[in-house]
């Protein structure tokens, strides 16, 4: 069932009046119909099975039919802080962590990142990363969509992480599982959660350190080095499963 995401004050105590990009995508790309079925999300909290009542060139109205809470995120907020990769792996990032569960995406700036962002060039990919994210949400069955904020430097994430239950930070000098195992633990309903990864060519020890002295826990992932588009959905993955075999 197609999912649609709308703000509280299009939600009527019978229907749901869907406007904006989503009108052009419901009438002539799916090209759906009055009866056809859609789900709606408040973004928040509710979810809202619908039956598309009539479908105009400025909203679409649609029938309320019944209103279940949302099912579709994990039990805890996982922020991602992503070390700004090469080309387009960002945008594949984006798209699968949102599929994973992530709460938000925080470009982050290291000493390792190839990729600079002038203010202008900035503006545009954060609306082309928000709107992978939310065409991903949709996708997904996701109840929210995850924001991908502006870029920060990584003195800053550390900053924004400070108050997060659990903060770590795979590094490939990062010995044994057994930390990475105590930290997994660590991770209960109700937590923030800060996964550090680093860009193509990972983080000086020089980061890692200041990391540490900010409270982010170094971890490994295992034996083999992966690539930073890998190693965010790899722990993503890991989390949600912990997590939902917990509720």
């Amino acid at each position: 069932m197609y999912r649609f995401f709308v703000d509280d004050s299009q939600i009527g105590k019978q229907q749901i009046a869907i406007t904006g990009s989503d009108v052009n995508h419901i009438r002539n790309v799916l090209r759906m119909k009055p009866g056809e079925r859609i789900m709606v999300s408040d973004g928040k909290k509710m979810d809202y099975c619908c039956r598309i009542r009539e479908t105009g060139d400025q909203k679409v109205i649609a029938d309320i039919l019944e209103t279940v809470e949302a099912a579709g995120e994990l039990p805890a907020r996982i922020h991602l802080f992503q070390g700004l990769p090469k080309s387009d792996k960002m945008e594949l990032i984006i798209q699968k962590a949102v599929e994973l569960g992530v709460w938000q995406v925080i470009p982050t700036v290291t000493k390792r990142a190839v990729v600079k962002l002038d203010k202008k060039k900035e503006e545009a990919k954060v609306r082309r990363w928000n709107s992978i994210a939310e065409s991903a949400a949709k996708q997904s069955g996701r109840s929210r969509i995850p924001q991908v904020t502006e870029a920060m430097t990584l003195k800053q994430a550390l900053a924004c992480a400070k108050e997060f239950d659990v903060k770590v930070i795979p590094f490939e000098h990062a010995r044994g599982m057994e930390e990475t195992a105590r930290q997994m633990e660590r991770i209960r309903p109700g937590t923030d959660v800060g996964i550090f990864i680093g860009p193509e060519g990972g983080f000086e020890d020089e980061e890692i350190s200041m990391a540490e002295s900010e409270g982010i826990t170094p971890i490994s992932l295992g034996r083999r080095i992966l690539r930073t588009e890998t190693a965010g959905l790899m722990i993503l993955s890991v989390i949600g499963y912990l997590l939902e075999t917990k509720d």
